[in-house]
């Protein structure tokens, strides 16, 4: 009787694990799907996602890595709003770094052209140079090296200028000013001239700076981007 009991108990774990099989095969079938049709999706939005529209680099300074200010208010951020706003197809990659030089700039576009492949590349540096008081044909030399690497990589480039203040010294300024025009035409780039005008030369300069009295405010960013858009919204497709 006991050894009837023992196959009664065997047969019937035996069916109950075939039938929990069964059960579960269907169950199994649907998760392989939903693996296999949602990760291949995944993937796929990826580069759909960067068919999008064109990728522009912005590599400068702290002008335009919002230095003193509250995230999503600096010039490149509204850039982001006005891309959006006028209905153009394009990604904002922000590689700008509080400090940077000329030289620093040379030295991460490479990897930053590799890792993005911009369409578009903005070059916002020079400003720290002239307040090291670093020779200008080296800063001519890295902005002319950063713009023939960004053309080289297929990108089309906006070069932004700056100005210097007169007590630099009138030839000092003149020359800083004119190094990025001097670039600009020899690499057959886009230019703007100033990147703080109406900021720098406003009726009261000292409002629309932080306390520092070399960074803009909030309520610049606006104007800065003002002087950027026209010229750059030729370089977008």
């Amino acid at each position: 009787m006991s050894a009837l009991s023992e196959n009664m108990k065997s047969d019937f774990t035996k069916l109950a694990g075939q039938t929990i099989a069964r059960l579960l095969k269907p169950l199994a079938a649907l998760l392989v799907a939903a693996v296999l049709g949602v990760v291949p999706a995944v993937r796929a939005q990826a580069p759909a996602s960067a068919a999008q529209g064109d990728t522009v680099l912005v590599v400068g300074d702290s002008l335009s890595a919002e230095y003193g200010l509250k995230r999503g208010t600096g010039w490149v951020p509204l850039l982001e709003k006005q891309i959006a706003g006028e209905k153009k197809s394009a990604k904002v990659v922000n590689a700008s770094i509080s400090g940077d030089t000329t030289s620093g700039g040379r030295s991460r576009l490479p990897a930053l052209l590799a890792q993005h492949k911009p369409a578009v590349v903005v070059i916002e540096l020079g400003g720290n140079d002239a307040l090291r008081g670093l020779p200008l044909d080296m800063t001519e030399q890295n902005l002319s090296a950063m713009t023939q690497a960004a053309k080289k990589a297929g990108a089309r480039v906006l070069l932004v200028g700056m100005q210097v203040p007169p007590n630099y010294g009138s030839a000092y300024a003149a020359n800083f000013s004119g190094l990025f025009a001097k670039v600009a035409k020899a690499e057959k780039v886009a230019l703007v001239p100033f990147f703080l005008k109406g900021v720098a030369d406003a009726a009261d300069p000292v409002a629309a700076f932080q306390a520092d009295r070399i960074h803009p405010n909030e309520q610049s960013q606006p104007r800065m981007l003002a002087n950027v858009w026209p010229e750059l919204k030729k370089l977008l497709k």
